[in-house]
This record gives C-alpha cells, structure tokens and sequence, in this order.
C-alpha cells in the first residue's frame, strides 16, 4: 500500500501552484527552492526551468528537465528508489521545467566525508549511473535525508547520452562483482521504454538498453577510463 505522504507529495508536484523562495546559486543552470500550494498544505521543491538551462554542445538543447524526470522513472521502475520524485510541468515561474520533491540532509555531510560504512550503500548508485551514463556524479549529488538516512541522489540532467559520458567521483568498487539483487534490475530495462520516449531520443532509449545488455553480461563494476576524462569538475 502506498504510502499517503508520499501519494500527495506527488500530486501536490504535479498539480499544486508554486512559487519561488530562493536560488540555487551553485551550478551552471538556473536552480530554484519553490514552495509548492496543494489543498492547504505546503511542500518544498527543486524546480529547474527549461529556459535556465546553460546550451551544453553534446546534448540537445532545452532537454535536461525531462532528462531528469527519465532518471527518476528508472530509478522507480527498476526498483533503485535513490531519485526524489521528479515531474515535468508545462508551465511555472520561469516557464516549463522540472519539479522535484525537496530532501532535507546535511549538505556538510557529502560522499568525500562519508563514513566507510555508508560508503559501501553505494553500490546501487554507482550501478545506476552506469545504466544511465551519467556525465556528472559529483561528491554533493549523493547524500542521506536527515532523520532516516535514507539515501538520495540527485543532479540527473545530463544522463542518458548515446556515447560514453560516464564521468564520476563514485569510483570505490571498480571491477567488483555487482551483487546479483542490483543485477537483476536491469532486465526490466525494456519495459521502462514507453514510459521514457516523451524523454529521450530513439538512439538515447537504444543506447540505454544496449548498456543494460552490456553490464549484466559483464557482471562487474565498470573501471576508469583511459582514454577520457573520467571525473566531473568540480568534484564537489
């Protein structure tokens, strides 16, 4: 049974009104902290316009919102649960964009500080990314809400390129065998593709479940590159 909380977080997201309480000052897109109105209750959220996103010559233009929302389908469908819920609205402050429940968590706890022992919950994220070839895991785009620690990441905008992008700080398990309950994730890739076409391109979607096909038959984390950059930057 779904949890009544969470069901009205997300109607809220998608039907409320909102309005803008601050900025996000660090990052190159514009990134606002709104307050979101729905049937007497208040809820904070991440809301990223289209029209604030910086031109990037590797990713058409005006798509990182939706791309946002397509890593939260993945991380809901294939069961990762790491992505706060995430929609697209038609219309806001600034125009069209993303709307993404807001998490409370330290921002002074970050993965360059975590304890060894959250270090090794990881493993769902870095697999995550790999499928969804995310291009910027920084060490501030993962992290646990306070109170249940349970664990969060965020930042999804430019995932889910055709080509090779993988550029992360996550690198701990390189070459470990991925445990098998992750693993089996990846076999409902296909299912996930209708829900993503209003998101992503055809060869983006082909791409998705070739590297799907590819991670479950090599069974190991993927190791750094050498012919690329294999960090973001900044790190943090």
């Amino acid at each position: 049974m779904a949890n009544p909380s969470i069901t009205q977080t997300q109607t809220a997201l998608q039907h409320g009104k909102y309005e803008i309480k601050g900025q996000f000052t660090f990052g190159s897109n514009y990134t606002f902290l709104v307050t979101v109105y729905n049937e007497g209750k208040e809820y904070p959220a991440v809301y990223k316009p289209l029209r604030g996103e910086q031109p990037l010559w590797d990713f058409p233009e005006n798509t990182l919102a939706g791309r946002e929302v397509a890593a939260y389908l993945v991380s809901e469908t294939l069961g990762f649960h790491i992505v706060p819920f995430t929609t697209l609205r038609k219309s806001g402050p600034y125009g069209a964009g993303s709307l993404q429940q807001y998490i409370e968590y330290d921002p002074e706890y970050h993965y360059f500080n975590f304890t060894n022992e959250d270090r090794l919950l990881l493993k769902p994220v870095v697999l995550f990314d790999w499928l969804c070839n995310n291009a910027d895991r920084k060490g501030s785009h993962v992290f646990f809400e306070n109170n249940t620690h349970k664990l969060y990441a965020i930042d999804h905008g430019i995932c889910f390129h055709e080509d090779d992008k993988l550029r992360t700080v996550l690198w701990d398990f390189s070459g470990q065998k991925i445990p098998e309950e992750l693993l089996v994730r990846l076999a409902g890739i296909k299912s996930l593709l209708p829900s993503l076409e209003p998101y992503l391109t055809s060869r983006e979607l082909s791409a998705l479940c070739s590297r799907a096909e590819s991670i479950m038959k090599r069974g190991s984390f993927p190791r750094q590159p050498r012919d690329r950059r294999a960090l973001p930057w900044p790190p943090l």
